[in-house]
């Protein structure tokens, strides 16, 4: 009788509607957090274990346009973005949602990027950012993501 209670729990469980099952927000906010933080040091290797390294996936940046994978993400972003900068940070605002579906998540947020380039320049904007998590071998890995500026 215990086991078929235990064994009627957990399906009871896993078949909940989407809005009662657990989100993972709290899993996902220190993701979140170690991510910014990574890529606060304009160095890609910092949050590359975040990301799945398959060759076809695809991530949107706020330039260029695409992505093909995370090893031009990473080389692109070394080559091209981190040497016009002297300091970059990137904080999540208090928004961070997530929602989580079997090993899927998607997590949306918008976060505030504060700069300075080499020549001097400051720059001071807010931005959105969409990620797709998937959890393979015990972590959640990025396999697509979407950051984009508001034009106004």
């Amino acid at each position: 009788m215990k086991r078929f209670l235990v064994v009627a729990l957990v399906m009871s469980a896993l078949c909940l509607p989407a809005p009662a099952q657990k989100k993972g927000g709290d899993d996902f906010n220190e993701l979140v957090k170690r991510y910014y933080s990574g890529w606060n040091t304009l160095n890609p290797d910092k949050v590359s274990s975040m990301y799945a390294k398959d060759a076809d996936l695809i991530f949107f940046d706020i330039a260029p346009l695409k992505y093909s994978n995370w090893q031009e993400y990473s080389d692109s972003f070394k080559k091209s973005v981190a040497p016009g900068f002297t300091s970059l940070s990137l904080t999540p605002n208090n928004d961070v949602k997530t929602v989580r579906r079997g090993n899927m998540a998607l997590t949306t947020l918008t976060f505030h990027l504060s700069a300075k380039q080499k020549d001097g320049t400051a720059l001071e904007f807010d931005c959105r950012h969409t990620i797709v998590w998937e959890k393979r071998g015990g972590e959640w890995l990025i396999i697509h993501e979407h950051v984009s500026k508001p034009l106004f």
